[in-house]
């Protein structure tokens, strides 16, 4: 299978017979599916149906008959995983539980997520694991299994995108949805050594239609990528809004955290962070220090907003959970209106001052996690909160990120976020994809 969404699509332009291609494509990438040594990198799939799916799209027709299908049909024979938190009609949406697998049985409808992938000619693969209820950083689920990493049956993947980091990882997707509340996307990113894309929340909202998709908690919960290909992050950014940036200037300059946020980062983490600082300076970036110890209680804002929402959703169910996230949802519930509305005080004041931040220096650079690898069977009761640290402030302020992997020997280094300001997807997305172009030249 290729690598670059790009590179394939060019094949099959390039092609006289690109449906053939496509369903050899899709033959290629089920062959591959499930190959981590858990077996879990899909909690639903179904091959009869994806090679249906897959002349469906081989023989859709172009828009007014006419053209190109790079607008129309952007995906069109890309395969694609989906993050088990989805409706897919004929499918059971398990959010990570076999309670609310066998609570709603087989969804009746698409969620408008699949709608419009199926719409602009993804080839859907299956439905991918998920850390229960999206609710958790490490990708550890005690029913459907640990999701363990393709070619490193000892690392975990990382969550909650789990499945879907596996799928890209694996070669099953060229691409995988996932959601990122609190780093969901960006951490399995940096663990497994591939790229992530998380969307803007605007103040009104996010990109896209959570219609027919599962929330953790509304005021942080945003679509997001997992690719292999930092060029591919435009196209596929596209999908849920505007990803244009002709005739817009690139970002200047940047922000990098300063090293005393770096106390707990491992050495291999904070020397992909200098190198990916290099990188963006040689792209004519000017790099500037900053102290963010103002981001101290970003997690003592974030985690109990979210608890307070999670509990909402999952009210009445909290029993069907395992231990740890019954006691956040119950934590969750027991906060009153009065300290929920207090903590929406501070996050608003947090917001702002991002908001502030980002107006300065247009981007802003840090690890998107501390440590490059969590070993899978280890005691991760402290984790979370670990990882909070890097992701939480990010999430408080809606902002888009990027995840700029780092391999050496092959194995992930860790994976830096790169920060824009809400609603700058398109400059950041094309930054990255200047990168990668970059990295790709010099290889």
């Amino acid at each position: 299978m290729k690598k670059s969404i790009r590179e394939f699509r060019a094949v099959l332009a390039a092609t006289p017979n690109a449906e053939a291609e496509i369903v050899l494509q899709t033959q290629a990438a089920l062959a591959k599916a499930n190959s981590n040594a858990s077996r879990n990198t899909y909690l639903w799939r179904d091959e009869a149906w994806t090679l249906s799916e897959a002349y469906r799209v081989a023989s859709m027709p172009l828009e007014n008959g006419e053209g190109s299908r790079d607008a129309s049909q952007p995906l069109w024979g890309i395969p694609v995983s989906v993050k088990d938190c989805f409706d897919l009609a004929g499918s059971p949406t398990t959010c990570g539980a076999r309670f609310y697998r066998d609570l709603h049985g087989v969804s009746a409808h698409d969620s408008w997520l699949v709608e419009r992938l199926r719409a602009v000619g993804a080839v859907i693969t299956g439905k991918t694991h998920l850390h229960p209820l999206a609710y958790g950083i490490t990708g550890e689920n005690p029913e459907f299994g640990d999701c363990l990493q393709p070619g490193d049956a000892g690392a975990l993947t990382g969550g909650s995108s789990s499945g879907a980091a596996a799928s890209v990882m694996e070669a099953s997707a060229m691409a995988a949805i996932g959601t990122d509340t609190g780093g969901s996307v960006r951490v399995p990113a940096a663990l497994c050594g591939i790229a992530g894309y998380r969307a803007s929340i605007s103040r009104d909202g996010g990109r896209g239609d959570w219609r027919g998709g599962a929330h953790l908690a509304q005021s942080f919960d945003t679509f997001g990528w997992l690719f292999r290909d930092l060029e591919d992050g435009p196209l596929l950014g596209s999908i849920f809004g505007p990803t244009d940036a002709t005739g817009k200037k690139l970002p200047a300059k940047f922000a990098v955290v300063d090293d005393s946020f770096l106390e707990d980062c491992e050495p291999q983490v904070v020397a992909s962070l200098r190198q990916c600082q290099a990188e963006l300076e040689a792209l004519g970036l000017q790099a500037i220090q900053i102290d963010v110890a103002w981001w101290s209680d970003a997690r003592d804002i974030f985690a109990p907003i979210q608890a307070s929402e999670a509990a909402r959703i999952h009210r009445g169910n909290y029993r069907e959970f395992e231990p740890s996230i019954r006691q956040r949802l119950e934590w969750g519930a027991s906060l009153d209106v009065e300290t929920i509305a207090a903590l929406r005080q501070r996050h608003s004041a947090f917001r702002d001052r991002m908001d502030a931040l980002l107006a300065d220096y247009e981007l802003l650079l840090l690890p998107a996690a501390p440590v490059a690898r969590l070993e899978a069977g280890a005691d991760h009761s402290l984790t979370r909160a670990r990882l909070l640290r890097y992701t939480a402030p990010v999430s408080l302020a809606g902002m888009p990120a990027v995840t700029i992997p780092f391999l050496r020997n092959g194995r992930p280094a860790g994976g830096m976020q790169l920060i824009a300001a809400r609603e700058d997807d398109a400059r950041l997305l094309a930054l990255a994809a200047a990168l990668g172009a970059v990295r790709k030249s010099a290889n």
